[in-house]
């Protein structure tokens, strides 16, 4: 599968079903399964609701680009074409600092408190279990307070790199 890359609360990571044989890339019925409901986001980023729970999740879409999450900034930083950290990193300040950033609105998320960024074809409660040929799902935590979060994203480049940036901003209006 691979990507979108999702970010659920840690309370309701076991309730995220992913690519499933009911869903329409396994499936022969054509279902919808939630990994189905995850790549439906047409947007850089997007909020979805959790089958089953009160809780929403965020989908970091497009592809599973390799991603961090700055915790001080409120900030996913997707890198998609540098040749260095140091230019992702730089690259994701740059588009912060600039009044012109063309942000696109992901939608507003609300969560319990931390969360796992992983990759939406897992299902959450797979996550920690032993593939049959080894390793496990990837999956990183993100450290976030609990809160409401207006979710703005950008795809952007300049001559050095292609970085995408997703930030979470209070829904009052600070960063």
């Amino acid at each position: 599968m691979g990507g979108p890359l999702i970010v659920l609360p840690e309370s309701c990571v076991g309730a995220w079903g992913g690519c499933t044989e009911d869903g329409s890339v396994l499936g022969e019925d054509g279902g919808r399964d939630d990994y189905d409901r995850a790549c439906e986001v047409d947007d850089w980023a997007g909020v979805i609701a959790v089958r089953g729970e009160t809780a929403t999740a965020l989908v970091l879409a497009d592809e599973p680009a390799m991603t961090c999450f700055l915790s001080e900034e409120l900030l996913f930083v997707r890198w998609l074409a540098a040749d260095s950290e140091q230019e992702v990193l730089a690259g994701a300040e740059a588009v912060v600092a600039d009044p012109d950033t063309p942000w696109e609105d992901g939608g507003l998320w609300a969560v319990d408190g931390p969360a796992v960024l992983m990759d939406s074809a897992e299902a959450g409660a797979d996550l920690g279990v032993e593939y049959p040929g080894g390793g496990q799902p990837e999956q990183a935590p993100v450290q976030l307070p609990a809160g409401r979060w207006r979710v703005r994203a950008v795809h952007t480049k300049n001559e050095f790199a292609w970085v995408g940036v997703v930030q979470l901003v209070a829904e009052d209006g600070s960063v």
